[in-house]
């Protein structure tokens, strides 16, 4: 039974990622989110951070809902030649 808890332990400790690892992903976050890229202050929480990115991805993924609603609009008001020329395209 011992036995069984250290390979459970070696292998949870094994799957874990260290403190470093997720400063450095972190870090990698904060470069890709132009709202606190654009700070001045290179010190953002790690909390902060996360709370951005899914801020950031909300509005992406409402920006792509948005862009795809104009495109439908633009593809009804379009010609069928002109339409299938553009549908081509976009599946690419």
């Amino acid at each position: 039974m011992s036995s069984r808890r250290s390979r459970s332990r070696q292998s949870t400790t094994s799957s874990r990622i260290s403190d470093d690892q997720i400063n450095d992903l972190v870090s990698k976050l904060q470069q890709l989110l132009p709202e606190i890229r654009n700070r001045c202050s290179d010190k953002v929480s790690a909390s902060k951070v996360l709370q951005e990115t899914c801020n950031y991805i909300k509005s992406l993924h409402q920006e792509v809902d948005d862009l795809s609603e104009r495109l439908s609009e633009l593809l009804e008001n379009t010609d069928s030649t002109q339409a299938s020329i553009i549908r081509s395209l976009l599946t690419q």
